[in-house]
């Protein structure tokens, strides 16, 4: 018997491949991850499409429960379904490693994940480098080595995939120390919040007198809803994001590294008229200030 990871795409309960279609209907157990990403539609409409009952499987159960997810997948097939594809989190590899571990075999069926279909903006992807994650900020914590990698990728001329943090199932610390089980309501970062913190980090090492990797003027793409019917791309300088509403979650932002010309047409095609006018091939400075 089998373990399945499955990827589901990026959209709604239909993105998933034939393949993991098949893999789904013959699984006597199947757990829907769902704190790394989300798709457009919720689990009753996948139950409805795949025709099977989904368990929900959060942070704890995927990190600290994993032995119930295997549990019996060495006598029948289980099925782990991922929004994007399976490897898109290290978290996944964590739990083939444990089936490994357990004489489980298992299967992977891959599918879209935001790692690959960015491309859409207009970018190409292989000049695209190191990934970055951001966080919700507190008043006590502000970190900011993301900061640093995007500049660092623009220094090689390079694209950066700024992934936005998901608040699913967290509890505030005093209802975690109080070890009550009340869990505050769902938060998805938006492009004009990412591009806030950008702007805050950018004109406190400026005061500081830091030089500076990206400024206000450097191009950016905010996509939302990757990959399904009323996906938003919206290309424009950093400072003109700030006040960007693409509306519903979930959203990703790439900022910009040198750019060849096919690229600046694509990104054309997705900006308000007028908005990346200025930019000009021949300026390297655009992209590394």
């Amino acid at each position: 018997m089998v373990l399945f990871l499955i990827g589901l795409g990026l959209g709604d309960a239909q993105d998933i491949t034939v393949k993991g279609l098949a893999a789904v209907k013959r699984c006597s157990r199947i757990y829907l991850e769902v704190y790394t990403s989300i798709l457009t539609e919720g689990k009753e409409k996948l139950e409805e499409f795949y025709g099977k009952e989904l368990i929900l499987a959060d942070r704890d159960l995927v990190e600290q429960g994993a032995e119930e997810i295997l549990r019996d997948a060495d006598t029948t097939d289980v099925g782990f379904l991922v929004v994007g594809d399976p490897f898109g989190a290290t978290t996944h590899s964590d739990l083939v490693l444990r089936a490994v571990h357990a004489g489980i075999p298992y299967r992977v069926i891959h599918n879209a994940s935001i790692m690959n279909a960015i491309g859409c903006c207009g970018l190409q992807l292989y000049n695209f480098g190191e990934t970055v994650s951001f966080v919700f900020w507190t008043e006590t914590w502000k970190p900011e080595s993301y900061f640093d990698k995007i500049c660092k990728n623009r220094v090689m001329g390079l694209h950066t995939l700024c992934l936005l943090d998901i608040k699913v199932k967290e509890q505030s610390i005093e209802n975690m120390m109080r070890g009550r089980k009340i869990f505050e309501p769902p938060r998805f970062m938006t492009v004009a919040q990412a591009v806030e913190q950008l702007l805050q980090i950018i004109q406190r090492r400026r005061e500081e007198g830091e030089e500076l990797g990206m400024t206000e003027d450097t191009v950016c793409v905010g996509v939302a809803r990757l990959g399904s019917d009323d996906q938003v791309i919206r290309a424009a300088p950093l400072r003109e994001l700030a006040s960007c509403d693409l509306g519903e979650p979930l959203h990703s932002l790439v900022v910009t590294g040198r750019l060849h010309p096919l690229e600046l047409d694509m990104l054309k095609v997705n900006a308000q008229q007028g908005a990346l006018d200025g930019v000009k091939m021949a300026d390297s400075s655009t992209f590394i200030s």
